[in-house]
């Protein structure tokens, strides 16, 4: 394992060593070798242990020894089994024990690694255990891309240790589409705490005008636009997570914990009634008037982007680049189809000039809603994931909700939710219905044209094909938005797409 990065850390007693086992459960993935080895009574079993219940959430979670049966598996958020090879008699036991399946499946944490020789990968991540007067010795030998997140678990451990949190207990929350993924914070009193891991990456290549897609799709990049949106929804009176300690530089924030209960039931149904008071919170939102600039810091103003033009044919075009060439088995588009197909977005979007215009959260949908029963008004809907927001029509962020795109929402209640919102906006007064029904069915549209590639992209490019089972549902919700007059172009072209069926 020459070459490989080494990371060094001093532990001064079982319980940071407990802990440092805890936290290295946030670091691992499928595929990943963690050989285990050291001085007799240094904590190997202890770490291990504690990596386990960790893996679990369950610091109960029995963990017997798997000296005498050599390997002893655990069905847990993501597969581990682990291996004491102390009593293997040959290296090549370990394709009879199922290594090689294990490793595929999950991860593999092997004690006694040395008994194997040559067996495991070379890629592997060496951690070794030695004793260092009253305390211990880590060493970690890695590769580059498991060493680096390693180091950023425990850059997350020092910036708990900054804000006063030096003994909190982590577990994995969540991740999502991107490359944010979320923390529970246990830090005493029973109260949890939200941690939003969220690294900075290096600038993509260019796609348009020399810029990459973020800039051009006007995709946050760092924490400014977040805290930025939640501090103005907060005063708003919305119900947004408080912001208790950020670094920007590193991409880590620690967050007020809204809750656990959504919008869906035990079946992963919509509640209509939480749908509902979702469209009056965003009925309410579209009657305020939303600064565009936001200072966060004394040095730092946050510009809320305007959903322009680029942007909105930038998600377009994943219809062009990801969709049709999945349908056509990896044939692309034509050149006349492109032409044809971004030159009547260029008219739906000259048919929006005269929309209402406001801040749009983007992702007004059921993963980023948070249900407060014991709240009232529009503090029972918690706002989450609103770092891309952006200022343009209105409609945008109804269609997000009422045309859910993680669960089907039946006619019925579709019907309901626009009814709800446009009996609200109305009795706000000043409201064109017409003009934001149009709008609401190109945007409709636009944001379902984007799903409609993203998910194949999420699926080809990002290795993540459970995506693709809303695929039916966001071309349902397509066809919905094409039967307005406005769209009847864009129909036309989807059906000679075959990507829709003709009405006949």
């Amino acid at each position: 394992m020459a070459g490989f990065p080494v990371i060094s850390l001093s532990l001064k007693d079982e319980a940071e060593t407990i802990r440092f086992g805890e936290d290295l459960a946030l670091a691992l993935k499928p595929g990943d070798c963690l050989a285990l080895s050291g001085d007799l009574g240094a904590g190997k079993s202890s770490l291990a242990r504690a990596f386990l219940r960790a893996m679990a959430d369950d610091d109960e979670l029995e963990v017997p020894s798997p000296t005498f049966t050599l390997v002893q598996a655990y069905d847990l958020r993501m597969p581990v089994a682990h291996f004491d090879l102390y009593r293997l008699s040959d290296p090549a036991e370990l394709t009879e024990l199922g290594f090689d399946e294990a490793l595929q499946d999950g991860i593999c944490l092997v004690e006694w690694p040395e008994m194997a020789a040559d067996e495991l990968p070379v890629d592997r991540i060496a951690l070794r255990l030695e004793h260092e007067g009253s305390g211990r010795r880590l060493t970690i030998v890695a590769p580059d891309k498991q060493a680096a997140r390693i180091r950023r678990v425990l850059a997350i451990r020092d910036f708990l240790d900054a804000a006063g949190y030096p003994l909190a207990k982590r577990r994995f929350l969540t991740g999502d589409a991107s490359l944010r993924a979320y923390e529970a914070i246990y830090a005493g009193g029973g109260k949890r705490r939200v941690l939003m891991d969220w690294p900075p990456l290096p600038e993509g290549p260019p796609v348009l005008d020399g810029k990459p897609y973020p800039k051009v799709a006007h995709i946050a990049e760092n924490a400014y636009p977040f805290v930025a949106v939640a501090n103005v929804l907060r005063q708003g009176g919305f119900a947004a997570p408080e912001v208790y300690k950020v670094d920007y530089d590193q991409g880590i924030l620690l967050l007020e914990d809204l809750g656990t209960e959504g919008v869906l039931d035990a079946q992963g149904q919509p509640i209509a009634d939480r749908y509902r008071a979702s469209v009056a919170c965003l009925a309410h939102l579209h009657s305020l008037t939303i600064p565009q600039d936001i200072r966060v810091t004394d040095s730092h103003v946050h510009h809320i982007p305007d959903f322009d033009r680029t942007a909105m044919k930038m998600e377009v075009r994943l219809v062009l680049d990801w969709h049709l060439p999945w349908r056509r088995g990896g044939n692309a588009a034509s050149d006349e189809e492109r032409h044809e197909y971004l030159a009547i977005w260029d008219k739906l979007i000259d048919e929006l000039e005269t929309s209402e215009r406001n801040l749009l959260l983007r992702d007004f949908h059921s993963p980023n809603i948070i249900w407060r029963e014991n709240e009232t008004g529009i503090a029972r809907v918690g706002l989450i994931d609103f770092q891309d927001a952006m200022i343009g029509p209105t409609a945008y962020d109804l269609a997000s909700l009422a045309q859910d795109a993680r669960v089907t929402i039946a006619p019925d209640l579709f019907q309901q939710l626009m009814d709800d919102y446009l009996s609200l906006r109305q009795a706000q007064g000043g409201f064109d219905e017409a003009r934001f029904l149009k709008s609401w069915a190109i945007m409709s549209a636009q944001r379902n044209c984007k799903l409609a590639g993203l998910w194949v992209r999420l699926m080809q490019r990002d290795g993540k094909p459970g995506y693709m089972k809303h695929m039916p549902r966001t071309l349902s919700y397509l066809s919905v938005a094409l039967a307005h007059e406005t769209l009847a172009p864009l129909r036309d072209w989807f059906v000679r797409a075959g990507i829709v069926p003709s009405e006949s």
